[in-house]
Formats: structure tokens, sequence, C-alpha cells
């Protein structure tokens, strides 16, 4: 199983000002640079590798603890099929480009899979279905309470 945390970035969304956003970090890597290394290869292909891992992380008023965004009761849903966005777009409105992903959660664990980006659709098997240890993860989910 993976070990993930919720990190708090400051980050300017193209708002002006920086603003508290969440990021998910899976074993220490933050999510979009491990997506970008999956999307490049689609992103070249089509002319446009500065698209790939073009995200930021969420509002963090938006999806922290007590929020269940993250567990499978989405706040954000971009294709309205039960997905959960992820990540969103570096200018702010994370509807522009999000990151998606379908969150299971049983009594154990918390899995991610069916990722999908909002425009395009590239080839996201290289990154697979990622597992969690629901006790970790909802822990890395209260951290994210000031």
């Amino acid at each position: 199983m993976e070990r993930i945390e919720f990190r708090t970035i400051e980050r300017e969304l193209g708002v002006g000002g920086l603003l508290p956003t969440l990021v998910p970090y899976l074993n220490g890597v933050a999510l979009p640079d491990l997506v970008r290394r999956v999307e490049l290869p689609s992103a070249r292909r089509e002319g446009n590798p500065d698209l790939a891992g073009g995200y930021a992380g969420l509002l963090k008023d938006e999806v922290c603890w007590p929020s269940r965004h993250y567990l499978g009761d989405p706040v954000l849903s971009h294709f309205g099929t039960g997905d959960t966005v992820l990540l969103g777009c570096v200018c702010g409105e994370w509807g522009c480009w999000p990151f998606t992903a379908i969150v299971r959660v049983t009594a154990d664990r918390v899995a991610w899979s069916g990722y999908r980006t909002g425009y395009r659709e590239w080839d996201y098997r290289e990154l697979r279905d990622i597992a969690f240890d629901r006790s970790q993860y909802e822990q890395a989910l209260r951290a994210t309470v000031d």
C-alpha cells in the first residue's frame, strides 16, 4: 500500500495573491509530478508538452477535513459519474483542467482508479490503481486542519 499525505501549498492561482491549496503527495512525491510523468508522452505527441502535469492543488477551504471529498463523497466532480477531482488547473478554476479519479473506500482501504483529465483522452495505465491504508489516509486528511 502507498503512503499519502496532504500538504498545504501556498500558490498564486492566477487570481492574485497566495492561496492555500491542498496537494496530495504519494510516498513523498507530489501528485502533479507523478501525473506529469505519465501524461508527458501523450502531450508531446499532440505538440503540447507544457500541458502535462499542469495542475495545482485544490483550494484548501473547499476540501480539507472534515470534508469527505477525498473519501468517496466528492465536493468537486467534473464528469458527474462519481469521479473525484484530485487536482485542478493552475489558473485557480478547478474545472478548467481537472485531474480526476474514482475513489473507493472500504473498511480498511482507500483506492484510486479510473484516472481522467477533463479535455484529453490520455492513457493513464502507467499510473495504475493506487491503494492506501484507510487509517493512515484518514490520519493524513485530519492533519490538514490548522
